[in-house]
């Protein structure tokens, strides 16, 4: 395969960062766009960052002259939930609009391929698990359907301009590059994972579990959570089906099962060996009792399989690096 390069918008960020190295690995040559707003300078190791925001023009023609990608991941856009209702004007201008003024720089300068990061947010509260692609896309908040309105709109551009999209609806991310070079660190952090570490290490006072009473097993929520380092590489797989002519699709991403927040903090016990200091809330609205995706179509298309199957797994490397980000251990 001949070096190709690619364009990464928020490759400073969690997910960016490691489908970096998975590209740099992949013999790719990454180039990172970012406004640093979320991301972090120190996790672009594997190409070039460009330091500027998708919204401008300028900035997105000197990159599309100087590196002439041959296809673009997209991730760039803020991603919290609560936010996204208190403040939706800021959602649709950075995550609708940034995403129209990339699309308008690639069909400006030729390039027509993109791999969108979108969400399990688009599907709302599903009637049943596990969720489908075929499911129907009834998002509930802001963020959801600044996602929904992006697949909408590549949709579109298939259709009219024939740019080819593969839209990735991700479940839970989880998890920290096996080697340690790469992982999670969001200000605020929102997670349950590194938030059940920050309460193991004494940075918080306690982990808040919205709620408790949940028609489930144990009474609490129950997700899929997808190792990162996974998400990473089929994003490598769907870049490459691109460029060699697949068609549009999308295709949801997990493990095809899911865990509750007692068994997380189940897990993080056990791996940290310490005790995870709790607290039951109510739950939050709009929050569904259980998510897990039907994964076989991402298996079929793109032969993808989670290498990290197991929670214990996923729960080693995020405290791996967890405590060297949090003590320097």
């Amino acid at each position: 395969m001949n070096t190709k390069t690619i364009l990464v918008t928020g490759g400073a960020g969690y997910i960016g960062s490691h489908t970096c190295k998975a590209l740099k690995n992949a013999g790719w040559i990454p180039v990172t766009v970012d406004n640093l707003v979320h991301g972090h300078r120190r996790a672009v190791r594997w190409g070039p960052l460009v330091e500027g925001d998708i919204r401008e023009q300028a900035v997105l023609d000197r990159v599309f002259e100087r590196y002439a990608p041959d296809a673009v991941i997209h991730f760039a856009a803020y991603a919290y939930v609560g936010e996204s209702v208190h403040d939706p004007a800021r959602y649709y201008r950075n995550n609708v609009g940034g995403t129209l003024s990339l699309l308008t720089a690639m069909r400006r300068h030729g390039c027509r391929r993109v791999v969108f990061s979108s969400s399990c947010a688009t599907y709302g509260i599903p009637a049943k698990v596990p969720i489908a692609e075929s499911f129907a896309q009834q998002p509930v908040n802001p963020y959801g359907r600044s996602k929904r309105m992006v697949e909408q709109i590549l949709e579109d551009y298939d259709s009219a301009y024939g740019l080819r999209y593969v839209s990735l609806r991700y479940f839970n991310a989880a998890g920290a590059d096996p080697q340690g070079e790469t992982g999670e660190d969001h200000d605020p952090e929102t997670h349950l994972i590194p938030l059940a570490m920050d309460a193991v290490l004494g940075r918080i006072p306690f982990l808040e579990i919205y709620g408790t009473d949940y028609d489930t097993p144990d009474g609490t929520a129950v997700r899929d959570y997808v190792h990162v380092s996974d998400l990473a590489e089929i994003h490598t797989r769907a870049v490459a089906y691109l460029c060699a002519g697949g068609d549009s699709c999308a295709l949801n991403l997990g493990t095809g099962s899911g865990h509750s927040v007692w068994r997380v903090v189940a897990a993080v016990e056990s791996v940290t060996g310490r005790r995870v200091p709790v607290k039951s809330s109510a739950r939050r609205p709009g929050d569904p009792a259980v998510l897990y995706a039907r994964v076989d179509r991402a298996v079929e298309l793109l032969d993808w399989r989670p290498r990290f199957a197991s929670l214990e797994a996923i729960v080693e490397t995020a405290w791996s690096w967890h405590r060297r980000l949090r003590e320097g251990a």
